[in-house]
């Protein structure tokens, strides 16, 4: 692939809106910061990469994006070190990821140089817009999508992609509650579940919003074959302390390899913590609550990183579990990450980027 023009033009704002917001106290994705990267792909290259001012986008009616789908995207975090310095969390891993995505969506990859040292180059110039408070960060999203103008059934030949970033706070203040979900699929063998696509998330909401019409927070999804073996949780990989061994169900290509479920993982097999990455059925989770074995679920994604679940409703009985200051595993591993995550301690993985 060519590479027409990879170096990164600055339009900085004439006028910074920080000055305006509490960025550590603010409703999460819904203040964005002074600047965007956007580079475009067009005649088989990538030939501009800038960052800009925050705005809107023009486009057309007939954006395939918008009639096919052709739209992948990412989440990481940045975060400041107690000597002040912005670090972002495994950044590497969501370049290969987003790459991986678009792919499957038959798109063409984002090369290293743009994703990498523009994400940096962004953060570095909104870095002031860091929340310093404890559990508020930079929330970071990169989108990739199709911009021919045209509806024809084809893959596209234009694109954008796009890096916008906004301060967050906690994703969930409280731990959160599931229903077990038969009525709906998130994934199917052969689909796109492993990928990070738009469409993965809009086939989702249904079921959320009727989630939430009976009093819970999302969904705990099964397998689309058989709707048996549990896949994720809402928007996040899932797992379970039974008889103090974490299981978390594996890869199959239905479910996305998140990057804080790998962080995780990494974690506990390091401190000891017998993993299992295995099929696991909702009847086994069931079970185990029963006999008073499951002491223990939780989802792990970007957003939240480790959300605590207290309930589980199963064909119409809720699974109700320990409060969260009895449990051990769950917490221990998400203040082991956060140390990590924020530059409080050395770690051996080379997960920590400080710019």
């Amino acid at each position: 692939m060519q590479i027409v023009n990879s170096e990164i033009s600055i339009q900085k704002t004439s006028s910074s809106r920080l000055k305006q917001q509490d960025i550590n106290n603010i409703p999460f994705g819904k203040v964005f910061s002074d600047h965007m990267l956007v580079a475009t792909y067009a005649d088989d290259s990538w030939q501009e990469v800038k960052i800009v001012p925050y705005g809107n986008i023009v486009m057309s009616p007939s954006m395939s994006a918008l009639h096919y789908g052709q739209a992948v995207f990412e989440g990481l975090k940045a975060y400041i070190n107690p000597e002040g310095k912005p670090l972002l969390f495994r950044p590497q891993a969501n370049y290969k990821r987003i790459n991986e995505s678009a792919f499957r969506l038959c798109m063409p990859s984002i090369p290293e140089e743009i994703f990498m040292d523009g994400l940096k180059e962004l953060i570095r110039l909104d870095a002031d817009w860091i929340p310093t408070q404890s559990d508020s960060v930079l929330y970071i999203r990169p989108i990739y999508f199709a911009t021919d103008e045209s509806v024809g059934l084809k893959p596209a030949k234009s694109y954008k992609f796009i890096i916008i970033t906004c301060p967050v706070g906690a994703y969930y203040s409280e731990p959160v509650k599931l229903i077990v979900t038969d009525k709906y699929v998130r994934a199917c063998e052969g689909g796109t579940g492993a990928a990070k696509c738009a469409g993965n998330y809009a086939g989702s909401l249904l079921a959320d919003k009727e989630a939430k019409q009976q009093g819970y927070d999302n969904v705990l999804w099964l397998d689309g074959k058989e709707k048996k073996y549990i896949e994720e949780c809402g928007t996040m990989n899932v797992a379970f302390v039974i008889n103090d061994v974490v299981i978390t169900p594996k890869l199959t290509g239905t479910i996305l390899p998140g990057i804080t479920r790998d962080s995780v993982l990494t974690l506990f097999r390091d401190m000891g913590v017998k993993v299992e990455e295995r099929l696991i059925s909702i009847d086994e989770v069931a079970k185990a609550y029963k006999v008073g074995n499951l002491s223990e679920a939780f989802g792990m994604g970007t957003a939240a990183t480790i959300a605590h679940i207290s309930t589980i409703n199963y064909q119409g009985e809720d699974m109700i579990l320990p409060p969260v200051n009895e449990r051990k595993y769950a917490s221990q591993v998400l203040q082991k990450l956060e140390d990590i995550k924020t530059g409080k301690v050395t770690e051996p993985y080379g997960w920590v980027c400080q710019l």
